[in-house]
């Protein structure tokens, strides 16, 4: 296993409730599968994923695994299935790592196969994948301002974050916003857990009116209860950070969400994304995919998985200009809102061996 770590730093610092982001930093893996490269890329994100130390940790172990352990692929959707203990127990609790050993796996099987890692994962994927626009938060003027932007430029799907202000000022941010993109744009919102459960009962019969595709998060993370209890009152809900608190069948099982917002990064690898987005299928549940902020490597992946989906709603997969400067020229760039999916072979050809 070859490995190269990176630091990026992000064009502006993101303030979140586990505290500032100011850049990102990660290890990116090459590993020989039947004699073919393959690039994969772990970044961490505490309090989504192990830190970067245990990602480290993580991959070392894997590398003192003997030759050899990574010739066997079975099934695209679960690379590691036939991988032995040594590979898969250091992987365990390190999703980063986790990440970055089964990209690479699905890499070198999608070259030795000339096949794309879409169409590794699904028969008839996408060639193109939808994308939102994310607005944060600001002002009503400035709210909508960002809005008209975004729909200019080409997005039909925006994300408004909410939960920073109180709840009246939020829903004037929104009701601004409809009524300046008009009826045809999708308009989702985000919380990031920030209300109890009076304020997004409040919420979600405020915003009913507005004819939003769903309220992101708008309970704490461990909130599978109070989130079911939303649900049926005129706006789907949709769980992000519960995903990092719980996992995705738990979600499930408590019926807490109409959307799962999938992260591979957090999830553990592009093949465990895809079947946590057909198991959401199978229980009524839209899969929407989207990144941590990673660099070009995992952001491209994150397209495959999604190009996937059949019929997949617009993905927050337009982060890689939150980045001052990125790993490798973006095989998969985002224009007048939407991405095309690399054809392959892999996740881009080889676009990333020089970087590892």
């Amino acid at each position: 296993m070859r490995r190269r770590e990176f630091s990026l730093d992000l064009a502006s610092p993101l303030s979140t409730a586990r505290g500032r982001i100011e850049r990102r930093e990660g290890v990116l893996v090459g590993l020989d599968a039947d004699g073919v490269r393959g690039v994969g890329e772990a970044t961490p994100l505490p309090g989504w994923t192990e830190s970067l130390d245990d990602c480290r940790a993580a991959l070392d172990a894997v590398s003192a695994t003997e030759h050899g352990a990574f010739d066997a692929l079975g099934d695209p959707a679960d690379p590691l299935a036939d991988a032995p203990p040594a590979v898969t127990d250091p992987l365990g609790d390190a999703p980063a790592a986790r990440h970055a050993v089964e990209g690479a796996l699905l890499d070198a099987a999608g070259r030795r196969r000339g096949r794309s890692l879409a169409a590794l994962l699904a028969d008839d994927p996408a060639s193109t994948v939808p994308v939102n626009a994310t607005l944060g938060d600001a002002s009503a003027e400035e709210t909508v301002a960002a809005a008209i932007d975004a729909v200019d430029a080409g997005f039909s799907c925006l994300k408004v974050k909410v939960g920073v202000g109180g709840l009246d000022r939020d829903v004037t941010r929104l009701r601004a916003v409809r009524a300046a993109v008009g009826p045809e744009v999708t308009l989702r919102a985000d919380a990031n857990g920030a209300w109890d459960r009076e304020t997004a009962r409040e919420a979600v019969a405020a915003l009913a009116t507005l004819d939003l595709a769903y309220l992101e998060q708008p309970l704490p993370a461990d909130d599978l209860s109070g989130h079911a209890a939303l649900r049926g009152r005129g706006v789907d809900v949709a769980l992000d950070e519960t995903l990092a608190a719980t996992s995705l069948a738990a979600a499930l099982d408590a019926g807490a969400a109409d959307v799962l917002i999938l992260k591979p990064m957090a999830l553990g690898g592009p093949g465990r994304t895809y079947r946590g987005a057909m198991a959401a299928r199978e229980a009524n549940v839209d899969p929407v995919v989207t990144t941590t902020i990673d660099a070009a490597p995992a952001r491209t992946a994150a397209v495959h998985v999604a190009a996937a989906i059949p019929d997949v709603r617009p993905c927050g997969l337009a982060t890689g200009g939150a980045l001052e400067a990125d790993l490798a020229a973006d095989p998969a760039p985002v224009e007048r809102g939407s991405v095309d999916v690399p054809d392959g072979p892999g996740v881009a050809g080889a676009a990333f061996d020089d970087l590892v």
